[in-house]
């Protein structure tokens, strides 16, 4: 098991200063030299940092970003199937309380109007603002696979393939993450009209898998999802995880996200969602159990065991009033997180962050609660398990990273750089002890400047270089979408 860096924001060890960074052809760091001369070396700037990886992404969900705001009553959720697998959630609310349920049925009528087109579209839009904002690798939680009733495409990757076209477009790294998703519910139902555009048997999802495998690049990894326990049988898990395609592939999975998921789970597995994978799957560092957010202190000591990453999605949970992470019960034991933006209503590692550490606060009303025996920055510590976690769950060594030996360097890291911009006067006055905090927790201005991805720079000055025409592309399936709304 890979042990979290001893991180700071420049090396792992801490930072350093007059350090020459070398890149190889392949965009791999090559070189690492702390305390080197200038000679010839390009200045890059006071602060550099690691890109930061976004480990949940459903890229068609940008687009729908600020729609789902406005309240609906629970009995307006139109299919009966759905609200049977919602039962418990919906029995504990009264009258037009709104809830995760009611906002799916949102989501679901927005992506059946989405096209291979307007996906490639929409991606490359986000994948700019994710460059723009630091992150540079993103795992795309791809389920929206077929044509909306159901129909495969004449190529059954179409979809995918237009999630690969917009990463390599506009620079980023990807780990595309296929997504099984067979049943409605629990209980095993069929897929009701508006899921079908998602629902593959595990015969064809592997074809797909193997498929888009020989797309695999120095910036495209190809992982597996396993939508949900509700949504994958455990005959169907075991047979993808026995299939030979996952053997050292990332794997992800939505578990705990809602207290009506946990209840449903219970009554027909008689276990708890992470109880129950725990007991059913070999869940160890390959693994990225997204959300977790309803766990007992059982449940969060043994996930902090297995050396699985919890992707956290602070945003995106608060937005859909999914719970409170048990962060510090967590990281005490030893736990790996990352962070994702999920729905992308914000598209920020700093919010993410922020607001991971700010939830706590709320909760336990006491300060500074994400820090570490090694640092009690909780900048810094935020920023190095973030890295981490995400450098895990998207199967990319990304940065300066160190394995369990502090002599340990993973080898070939991908060279994923920030540059903050220490002219902006939130950094005035700062040394590289208050850098970390400073950039997470004073002010909501950009600073990241600038940002490199597999040894190249994409974005310069804060704008990434074909922002532009990406943005008038955008703009234009945006428009046409809210027409047919």
């Amino acid at each position: 098991m890979n042990a979290r860096p001893r991180y700071s924001a420049s090396l792992p060890h801490g930072w350093s200063s007059n350090v020459r960074i070398a890149v190889a052809a392949g965009g791999t760091f090559s070189g690492v030299d702390e305390d080197a001369g200038g000679g010839e070396a390009e200045y890059l700037g006071r602060y550099v940092l690691p890109g930061m990886p976004n480990l949940h992404s459903h890229a068609f969900q940008r687009a729908m970003a600020g729609l789902a705001e406005r309240r609906r009553s629970a009995a307006l959720v139109s299919d009966r199937e759905d609200q049977k697998a919602t039962v418990h959630a919906r029995t504990t609310q009264k009258n037009s309380d709104d809830s995760f349920w009611t906002w799916r049925e949102t989501m679901y009528g927005f992506a059946s109007r989405i096209g291979p087109d307007d996906l490639r579209a929409i991606a490359a839009q986000l994948y700019v603002e994710m460059l723009e904002a630091g992150y540079t690798q993103v795992c795309e939680f791809h389920y929206l696979h077929h044509q909306p009733h159901g129909k495969p495409y004449a190529d059954p990757a179409e979809m995918s393939l237009a999630l690969i076209e917009a990463a390599r477009e506009t620079g980023i790294g990807l780990t595309l993450l296929p997504t099984l998703y067979m049943t409605g519910g629990f209980d095993g139902r069929a897929l009701s009209e508006r899921q079908r555009r998602f629902g593959h048997d595990v015969e064809s999802y592997l074809r797909l898998v193997q498929q888009l495998r020989a797309q695999e690049s120095s910036t495209l990894r190809v992982g597996v999802a396993l939508h949900s326990l509700r949504a994958v049988p455990q005959v169907a898990m075991r047979a993808v995880l026995e299939s030979g395609l996952v053997d050292s592939a990332p794997i992800h999975i939505h578990v705990a996200e809602q207290i009506g998921e946990v209840q449903d789970c219970l009554a027909l597995r008689n276990a708890r969602p992470v109880e129950w994978l725990l007991d059913h799957a070999p869940v160890d560092e390959r693994w990225c159990l997204v959300h977790a957010t309803h766990m007992t202190a059982d449940e969060t000591l043994r996930l902090a065991a297995t050396g699985a990453v919890a992707g956290l999605c602070p945003t995106t949970e608060a937005n859909l009033g999914d719970g409170i992470f048990p962060l510090k019960k967590y990281l005490d034991a030893g736990g790996v997180i990352g962070i994702g933006s999920d729905s992308h209503i914000s598209v920020s590692p700093v919010e993410e962050l922020r607001w991971l550490e700010y939830g706590q606060r709320l909760a336990t009303r006491h300060r500074n609660i994400a820090v570490s025996e090694s640092s009690n920055s909780v900048g810094e510590t935020l920023w190095g398990d973030a890295l981490f976690g995400g450098a895990l769950a998207s199967g990319v060594a990304v940065g300066v990273i160190e394995g369990r030996d502090a002599d340990e360097a993973l080898p070939a890291a991908r060279a994923d750089l920030l540059v903050l911009d220490h002219e902006s006067p939130l950094l005035a006055g700062r040394t590289a002890a208050t850098a970390l905090d400073t950039f997470l927790f004073a002010g909501n201005s950009n600073l990241v400047r600038h940002v490199m991805v597999n040894g190249a720079w994409i974005v310069r000055d804060f704008h990434h270089r074909d922002a532009e025409r990406i943005a008038a592309r955008y703009r234009e399936t945006a428009q046409r979408l809210a027409d047919l709304l």
